[in-house]
């Protein structure tokens, strides 16, 4: 037991691939020993989510700046170690990324019949390499996580995908690998920097923090950073791997998709980019406000002419991970605390409406939003819960989103007013291609004989859906719990930044008066 006391995050990041392995050895065939695998996979990710809120309760938002820390030697003559950490920051994407996890692994009971063993174990593997790459502490030990997830994402496309899964798959796995190959000199760039200017080499990141590196260099080490942030994100012009893979994936690797891996952009801006080299983000600012608002009218006006609804949800995450862009380069409180919102925010709506096309696929078999049309009818309850999300992905006030979606346009209007402005017109384009899909798939006669007699959701479905329901109306009406835990760390990271160490106003002080 002091074992675990001592090295929580381990035994969190581990316990799925290790749980994973021995998944492995349970026949998958059909009938009751694919459903042993199935319960046995799901009772790992229910586990993982136990252990991450019991680090949510027990994390201290005023306490040190990273929590349940861990550290040892790894390569001494490079300076790499085995560091861990969770901030406030970091502990909110670890609690969506368990949250999501046994949903993901619930809606696969009916969705996958073939190869279930290591359908299952590539799921839990990339559980593991997420959620590595969150808590890691040393840069180096960040980029084996970050490569690591790649192998099995790109297998579960590859493998359990659509017709073109081959394409998207390595279409995915490209743009990654190259984005991250100029990380990886830039990473053993500043440890050589800081063996020459502290005698040592060292790849921790609180260390690299203290380098004094030359405006021109800092500007090639943040691009090389950045790129592979910004593909990951993904920002326009580097989205076009997301809209394949997203339609191509199973439903499964959608909602991580969405609701996780995207996040790995953002939060790479957060803890490696932004504080490594402040002066070439200060450099970069405006450039990066401009694409973020680009990317949110650009995702939005693409997202409106398609017909296949998979990829109108695609694109919208292309305009939702825009805001994420330009609330951190906004580099004051309000925006940036909105731009960790959001990405919440984003992994709850964008997962939960991509499980429910996967629902309505396996019943119809097509995603062409010309197929439907009169759901409403048959499918009530589905409907209901269509209609949550829909005004959740929008911004509805009440909803999660517009509590991300707010914040971030106040901060942007404060740092670059001409971004917000363009930004907030991706609000109303976004009611356009949301509530114009909706009608159309919901309302409307059945024009389509097969779609009288299709079922709604079934127990296990609502079973999935409701604890999405649930954070949706939790995180748009009471935020409090959740901001409460960030601010603090967001508020070291703009000090890392902007090199003030005057405290901005919370949110929670400034937005929500101290109330949830």
């Amino acid at each position: 037991m002091d074992f675990v006391n001592g090295h929580w995050l381990s035994v969190l990041i581990f316990l799925p691939l290790i749980w994973g392995t021995i998944g492995l050895l349970i026949p998958a065939a059909d009938g009751q020993s694919g459903r042993a695998l199935q319960w046995f996979s799901l009772v790992g990710t229910l586990i993982a989510f136990a252990i991450s809120v019991y680090l949510f309760i027990a994390f201290e938002p005023g306490g040190a700046e990273f929590q349940f820390t861990e550290s040892a030697q790894w390569f001494d003559a490079l300076g790499i170690t085995y560091s861990m950490g969770i901030d406030g920051i970091s502990l909110l994407l670890i609690l969506l990324t368990t949250f999501l996890m046994p949903l993901v692994v619930l809606s696969s009971f009916t969705a996958v019949k073939t190869r279930q063993r290591e359908y299952y174990f590539y799921l839990l593997a990339l559980q593991t390499g997420m959620m590595g790459a969150f808590v890691a502490l040393d840069i180096f030990l960040f980029y084996v996580f970050w490569e690591a997830m790649l192998i099995p994402m790109y297998l579960l496309v590859g493998i359990w995908g659509g017709k073109n899964r081959i394409y998207a798959a390595m279409k995915f796995f490209l743009y990654t690998v190259v984005g991250s190959l100029l990380m990886l000199v830039a990473i053993f760039y500043l440890a050589y920097q800081h063996k020459i200017q502290f005698g040592q080499f060292s790849t921790l990141v609180t260390d690299l923090y203290r380098l004094k590196t030359p405006l021109g260099t800092q500007n090639w080490l943040f691009l090389a950073f950045a790129l592979a942030f910004a593909i990951k994100v993904p920002l326009f012009p580097l989205h076009t791997w997301l809209p394949d893979a997203h339609v191509e994936a199973p439903t499964a690797g959608s909602v991580i998709l969405a609701g996780v891996l995207l996040k790995l952009g953002g939060y790479g801006f957060i803890r490696f980019a932004f504080p490594l080299f402040p002066q070439a983000v200060a450099q970069f600012q405006v450039p990066f406000l401009i694409l973020g608002a680009i990317a949110i009218v650009y995702g939005a006006w693409v997202a409106m002419v398609q017909p296949d609804v998979k990829k109108l949800v695609a694109y919208s995450s292309v305009s939702h991970m825009g805001y994420v862009i330009i609330g951190l380069f906004s580099l004051n409180m309000i925006g940036t605390s909105g731009a960790v919102y959001q990405m919440l925010n984003h992994g709850i709506s964008t997962g939960a409406l991509f499980l429910l096309i996967g629902m309505i696929y396996e019943r119809t078999h097509t995603r062409e939003i010309s197929a439907y049309g009169g759901i409403t009818k048959v499918m009530p309850i589905f409907a209901i819960v269509f209609l949550i999300m829909t005004m959740s992905s929008i911004a509805l006030p009440g909803t999660n989103g517009f509590i991300g979606e707010f914040l971030i346009l106040l901060g942007t209007w404060q740092a670059y007013p001409v971004a917000a402005v363009i930004s907030a017109t991706g609000v109303v384009f976004g009611a356009v291609y949301m509530l114009w899909m909706f009608r159309r798939v919901m309302y409307g006669p059945i024009t389509h004989a097969q779609n009288e007699s299709l079922q709604d959701l079934s127990g296990r479905e609502k079973v999935i859906l409701l604890p999405l329901v649930i954070m949706v109306f939790v995180m748009g009406m009471a935020p409090g719990f959740l901001m409460r835990k960030m601010e603090p760390s967001v508020q070291r990271f703009l000090s890392h930044v902007t090199g003030s160490a005057a405290p901005q106003p919370t949110v929670t002080a400034a937005i929500f008066k101290g109330n949830p």
